[in-house]
C-alpha cells in the first residue's frame, strides 16, 4: 500500500523526467515556465542563443526588467533593448521597466498551481505561495530549460512545517519566516523543501504565503510550498485568472522527512539584526534604537495588502524628521490600486518618498544608507554590502514594524500604534488587470533584429578539465560568505552584467581589494572558505567571474545549493573538507595540488586528496557530483557540455 504523499513529492513525481526520488540523488524535472530578470537575464539569453534553438520550448517564459533601471549611461539602456529584442525573437514575454518586480508580477499574472517554474533569481520560490513548484537557479540552467532541457537538482528532503492557530494584530507573515530563520538559521533549509500545512494555513492569504515562500531562500531551501486551496482560488479569481486554479494539497496523514510546528498565536513582531537574516530577535529587544532610514518594498513585502497596512498605520501621522522613508510598490498593479484606494494619499501625506516599481534599494540600486546609518527595511537580505555600501547597519522587519519605526524615529513595536482599522485591508473584488506593460513575443521572429550594445560581450568559456589541478590559495574566507561578498550588486557592477571581463574586476572588492590583481598575477588559483559558501543571490557572475580569473577549485566546509551548481556549470571544482580541522592549516598563499584531477572526476571518485605545502601534507576532501555534473566539469562547463551533446544528437 502506498503511504500518504506530501504535496512536494506529488509535484516532483508529476514532472519527473529521470532519476529516483531518493533524497540526495540527482533527478531531472520537466520545466513548464521560466522567468528571468535583467541582472541575470542578459547572460541567460546570450547562453540561449548559443544553444542554437529558434524558439523557447517552455509553456511560458517571461523576461523582466526590475533590477538596475538607473540609466546613468548607455549600458543599461542597451541591455534592456537587447532583452526586449531577444524576447520578441525567441518567444518570450517581455515585462517592461516600471511594470514591476518579477516575483510580484509573476505571482499576479502568470503563476499556476502545480506548474514547475525555474527562474534566474533565488527568490523564484515566491510563486510557491499559489502551489507552484518554483525554484531559483543560475541563468545557464534556465537557458537550457528554455531550450527544452529538463532542470537537474538533487532530490530534497521534505520538511513539513505545520502551522496552527492564527496571527494576532501587529504580527505578520514576515514574522513567521523570521521565526523559522531564528530556529533553523541560514543553513537550515539546504537540501530541503519546506512544505506548509496545518489548520493555520487557511488563515493566510496568498500574498502572506508568498512573503513566507520568498524568504525561504534565506534558509537556503530548494523551494517552499503552500497548498492550492480556497485562498488560492480567491486570489486567482480577484486577478481574473480563476481558470488557472487547481486544488492541490498533501494526502491526509501525509508523511514528511522532517517536521516542525509553529503556533501562529504565540508569535510576536520580530526583527533580523545586522548582518544576517537569521540574527532574529523580538522587536522589543532592540526597541528604541535610533534609525536614519526606513525602506518598504522588495519582492518580499510590496503587495497591495502590505502597502495598505503601512498606509493605515501612517494615516494622520508624519514620518519622524530624523528618518528618510522610501517605498517601492511591487508592480504597476499595486501602484494603481493604492492610488485608487486612497492609500497613496496617506503615504504621501505622511512624508514617504515614492520610488519606482522595482527592486531598487534591495539590490543596492539607490538609497544607500549614510555612513554609520541604521536602516530598517522590509526586504529579505541584510548581508554586508547588500545595501550598496559597507558602513551601515541594516535590519529586516515587517512593513508594520517599518511603519511604526518611521513614525517613532527609533525601532518600534507596531502594536503600540494599533487602531481599530490599522490592520484591516479592504481587498477589492477584482485587482487591476492592466497587462499593457507586458509585451508578447513577435509573431514574425525572422523580422526581429536584435540590438547589441558595445557593452554586451560573448559569454567566456574555458578549456576542458586538465589532467592535474594546482594553484595558490588566493583568499581564505569564513562562514556564510554570500554572493554579495563574492561579487557585489549595486549600480556600478550591475551595469557590467553583460561584460564578464569588466565585471570580473570587482570580485571580492568588498572583502579584499587585492584579490583580482593577485589572481591575475598567479594565473588563477584556489578559493578556500568555511560553511555555506555562496549563500544568497543566484547571481551566476559570482561563479563565472572567478572562473574568468582562473579559479579552478573552491575548497569549503559546505556550499549553498545554487552557487555550488553555478560553480560546476562554469568548470570550477567544488571540494569539501573531509576534516574541518584542515581548514585551519590552509592559509592565503598556500600551494595546493590535485594530482590526477581529470581521472578522479572521470572515475566518479568521491574522496580526493590535495597535496599541500612543502613538505607535502595531504588534505582529504570530498566532492558531491552526479554523473552529469562530472561530464560538465570534464567538458569545461555546461555550455561546452550542451554543445558536445547536441553534436552527438543527445538531449540534455
Amino acid at each position: 500500500m502506498t503511504k500518504p504523499q506530501n504535496l512536494a513529492r506529488k509535484l516532483i513525481r508529476e514532472h519527473l523526467v529521470s532519476g529516483n526520488m531518493t533524497p540526495g540523488e540527482e533527478i531531472a524535472i520537466r520545466v513548464d515556465q521560466t522567468l528571468s530578470q535583467d541582472a541575470t537575464g542578459t547572460l541567460a539569453y546570450l547562453q540561449l542563443e548559443a544553444t542554437g534553438v529558434d524558439r523557447v520550448q517552455t509553456d511560458l517564459s517571461v523576461s523582466y526588467i526590475d533590477h538596475n533601471m538607473l540609466q546613468a549611461d548607455f549600458r543599461n539602456a542597451d541591455d534592456h533593448a537587447y532583452l526586449q529584442d531577444v524576447a520578441a525573437k525567441y518567444g518570450v514575454h517581455f515585462s517592461r521597466p516600471g511594470n514591476g518586480i518579477c516575483h510580484q508580477v509573476h505571482l499576479e499574472r502568470f503563476a499556476v498551481p502545480g506548474a514547475s517554474l525555474v527562474g534566474t533569481d533565488s527568490h523564484t520560490p515566491t510563486c510557491g505561495g499559489v502551489g507552484s513548484l518554483a525554484i531559483g537557479s543560475g541563468g545557464l540552467d534556465v537557458a537550457v530549460a528554455m531550450a527544452g532541457g529538463p532542470y537537474h537538482m538533487r532530490m530534497p528532503h521534505i520538511l513539513g512545517v505545520e502551522l496552527t492557530g492564527s496571527l494576532t494584530p501587529g504580527v505578520s507573515a514576515k514574522d513567521i519566516i523570521l521565526q523559522l530563520l531564528r530556529q533553523l538559521t541560514v543553513k537550515g533549509g539546504v537540501g530541503r523543501i519546506l512544505e506548509y500545512h496545518g489548520s493555520g494555513v487557511k488563515t493566510l492569504t496568498v500574498t502572506q504565503r508568498a512573503t513566507i515562500t520568498n524568504m525561504g531562500a534565506e534558509l537556503g531551501a530548494t523551494t517552499s510550498l503552500f497548498p492550492s486551496d480556497e485562498m488560492t482560488l480567491d486570489y486567482l479569481s480577484r486577478q481574473g485568472r480563476a481558470e488557472a486554479y487547481r486544488p492541490l494539497g498533501p494526502d491526509e496523514d501525509a508523511v514528511y522527512d522532517e517536521a516542525i510546528t509553529i503556533d501562529l498565536a504565540t508569535l510576536v513582531p520580530l526583527i533580523a539584526c545586522p548582518d544576517s537574516p537569521d540574527a532574529v530577535v523580538p522587536v522589543t529587544e532592540v526597541a528604541g534604537t535610533p534609525v536614519d532610514q526606513v525602506a518598504v518594498g522588495s519582492c518580499t513585502n510590496s503587495s497591495f495588502a502590505d502597502l495598505s497596512e503601512v498606509a493605515a498605520l501612517l494615516r494622520g501621522r508624519t514620518v519622524h524628521p530624523n528618518v528618510t522613508t522610501v517605498m517601492s510598490p511591487g508592480s504597476r498593479q499595486v501602484l494603481q490600486m493604492i492610488v485608487q484606494s486612497g492609500a497613496m494619499a496617506d503615504i504621501v501625506a505622511a512624508g514617504v518618498r515614492l520610488l519606482e516599481s522595482a527592486c531598487g534599494p534591495c539590490a543596492g540600486i539607490g538609497q544607500v544608507p549614510g555612513h554609520g546609518a541604521v536602516s530598517v527595511r522590509s526586504f529579505n537580505r541584510n548581508f554586508p554590502g547588500r545595501s550598496g555600501g559597507m558602513n551601515n547597519s541594516v535590519y529586516l522587519a515587517s512593513p508594520a514594524v517599518c511603519a511604526a519605526t518611521a513614525i517613532a524615529g527609533v525601532i518600534a513595536d507596531p502594536r503600540d500604534y494599533l487602531t481599530d482599522d490599522a490592520f484591516i485591508v479592504q481587498v477589492p473584488d477584482r485587482y487591476v488587470a492592466d497587462d499593457s506593460g507586458i509585451i508578447p513575443p513577435s509573431a514574425d521572429p525572422d523580422s526581429v533584429q536584435i540590438r547589441r550594445g558595445p557593452n554586451i560581450k560573448p559569454v567566456p568559456t574555458r578549456e576542458p578539465l586538465g589532467a592535474d589541478l594546482d594553484g595558490a590559495v588566493l583568499i581564505k574566507l569564513g562562514d556564510n560568505i554570500s554572493t554579495d561578498h563574492i561579487l557585489p550588486a549595486g549600480t556600478t557592477t550591475l551595469a557590467l552584467r553583460s561584460n564578464v571581463p569588466a565585471i570580473a574586476e570587482y570580485v571580492f572588492s568588498y572583502v579584499d581589494d587585492g584579490f583580482v590583481d593577485r589572481a591575475k598575477a598567479l594565473g588563477g588559483g584556489v578559493i578556500v572558505a568555511g560553511e555555506n559558501y555562496g549563500q544568497g543571490s543566484s547571481r551566476e557572475h559570482a561563479a563565472l567571474a572567478p572562473a574568468y580569473l582562473g579559479v579552478r577549485i573552491v575548497l569549503a566546509k559546505s556550499f549553498a545549493r545554487i552557487h555550488q551548481d553555478n560553480l560546476v556549470n562554469y568548470g570550477i571544482l567544488p571540494l569539501i573538507f573531509a576534516d574541518g580541522a584542515d581548514y585551519d592549516v590552509v592559509e592565503t598563499g598556500s600551494h595546493l595540488v590535485l594530482t590526477g584531477a581529470r581521472s578522479l572526476v572521470e572515475n566518479g571518485t568521491v574522496s580526493m586528496t590535495l597535496g599541500y605545502g612543502d613538505p607535502v601534507r595531504p588534505i582529504e576532501t570530498t566532492v558531491t557530483l552526479s554523473e552529469r555534473q562530472r561530464k560538465i566539469l570534464l567538458a569545461g562547463g555546461l555550455l561546452r557540455f550542451v554543445g558536445e551533446e547536441t553534436e552527438k544528437g543527445q538531449t540534455v
